[in-house]
């Protein structure tokens, strides 16, 4: 197993093209790090695709409710649901939208964030204090850069399998 920084706080994305390990925030977004954790680990993220994913912006995946690719898909509904869980409140911060950074997706209600998030593709400072940062990418951004491109693509990548890495032997 690798060793990182704090396995508890690690994400592990298996996605076609490698693996993408994300460094979470908790003492900057404690309520969304917890949040993903608590899905990754009840396998809800595995086969969700990236519903949306624009070239120099982002790629949006987590839409557990109509993304998931093995259950109920509905890629035209996808990116318009969440979880069963409520709505996380935002945990605004100084941390910039920069290349790599995980952000929170979510409706005009700045506390609507629920399962989707996104992963920036550059740097995209207009969304700094508008959307949650709790996440980095730390290795496998080439991974993500791979993700194939759309609003939907017709044949959207998917997450194979997210989990913490503290449960993975």
């Amino acid at each position: 197993m690798a060793e990182y920084k704090d396995p508890e706080n690690t994400i592990l994305i298996e996605l076609e093209h490698g693996q993408v390990v994300i460094e979470l925030m908790p003492d900057i977004a404690p309520e969304h790090c917890a949040r993903m954790k608590e899905l990754a680990r009840a396998g809800q993220y595995d086969g969700v695709v990236f519903h949306r994913v624009i070239d120099g912006f982002m790629a949006q995946t987590g839409d557990v409710q109509f993304g998931n690719q093995n259950k109920d898909f509905e890629l035209r509904r996808a990116g318009t649901g969440g979880s069963d869980l409520p709505n996380v409140k935002a945990e605004f911060s100084g941390i910039p939208h920069d290349r790599g950074t995980i952000g929170a997706a979510r409706s005009q209600d700045p506390n609507s964030a629920n399962s989707q998030f996104f992963i920036n593709f550059s740097d995209n400072h207009f969304l700094n204090r508008q959307y949650t940062v709790y996440g980095r990418v730390i290795s496998g951004m080439e991974h993500v850069d791979k993700i194939t491109r759309g609003e939907p693509a017709p044949y959207p990548d998917a997450m194979i399998s997210v989990k913490v890495a503290a449960d993975v032997a």
